[in-house]
């Protein structure tokens, strides 16, 4: 196991020093079958590591945040694993804020065991946060909460996902609100300080006021965005979309900034970096 120091700060005050020093883009790593082909890489736990790690090379300096999908580390079976758990260690030591994307939601023993996988003193994955659903209800991430918490670790709980298939789940009414009000309702009782450590994942694309989410309304409740970029919104649109949203949220690109070749992958992130920055203040 890889045991790690815990850190004396929460993963909101770690997240608003990476806001201040090295601005909100979060960059993707995302090493599809098609990712590595198109950068003509083995599709295997090598072209995997190839991969990854150059994304942290041209990352490093200009982001505060990286986010592994632990997916496409996953279908590599066990050796896939192995260079994920490589990878978070490798971009933690860099000083880099790590959100794993792994999506995990269960119940009782089970979820405690994903969080003591991700979430403990002793992780195996060596993250800053990790993303997870609620829809076994809000209320059965209360102990993986806890232990996020007691670590000085964050988590992002799914609330209004891009996806038009979440739409009829997510809109639907319950206790008089929106599923997906509901779930950032729960996330706000437990988001304290400037920026909380217990954020929701928003979708770019998503109509908030549809959901009863009032983005003019400021909130601590730090938010994930991903959609920008290869799902169609522009970067330099995220202070129109966000609102008072916006100086707490993680703008998200993973495909746009990776591109078909390693070539330029510096200038891409830069570029987005930039366009980020334009939006934010516009």
């Amino acid at each position: 196991m890889i045991a790690r120091r815990l850190s004396v700060s929460s993963f909101g005050d770690r997240l608003q020093q990476g806001f201040k020093s090295k601005g909100q883009l979060c960059v993707g790593i995302d090493p599809s079958y098609e990712q590595l082909q198109s950068w003509g890489l083995p599709q295997s736990k090598d072209g995997v590591r190839s991969f990854s790690m150059a994304v942290l090379d041209d990352a490093a300096n200009q982001v505060a945040v990286v986010k592994p999908q632990v997916a496409f580390f996953e279908q590599f079976g066990s050796g896939g694993f192995e260079v994920l758990a490589d990878v978070m260690k490798e971009a933690s030591s860099r000083g880099l804020l790590v959100i794993a994307d792994a999506k995990r939601g269960d119940i009782g023993s089970t979820m405690n065991g994903y969080a003591k996988a991700w979430l403990s003193q002793e992780a195996v994955f060596v993250c800053d946060a990790l993303t997870v659903s609620p829809y076994l209800g809000p209320e059965s991430l209360n102990q993986t909460v806890d232990a996020a918490l007691a670590n000085n670790r964050g988590l992002f709980i799914l609330a209004a996902t891009s996806n038009p298939e979440a739409r009829s789940l997510q809109s639907a009414i319950a206790s008089g609100s929106s599923v997906a009000k509901n779930v950032y309702d729960y996330a706000t009782g437990h988001s304290k300080g400037t920026l909380g450590s217990v954020g929701v994942v928003i979708g770019a694309t998503v109509d908030c006021s549809s959901l009863g989410i009032d983005v003019e309304k400021p909130s601590n409740v730090p938010v994930l965005v991903p959609g920008f970029g290869s799902q169609g919104v522009d970067l330099s649109n995220a202070g129109h979309l966000l609102k008072t949203f916006a100086p707490i949220s993680i703008c998200s690109v993973s495909r746009s900034v990776a591109g078909s070749t390693k070539q330029g992958l510096a200038e891409r992130i830069s570029i987005a970096k930039s366009e980020l920055e334009i939006g934010l203040r516009a």
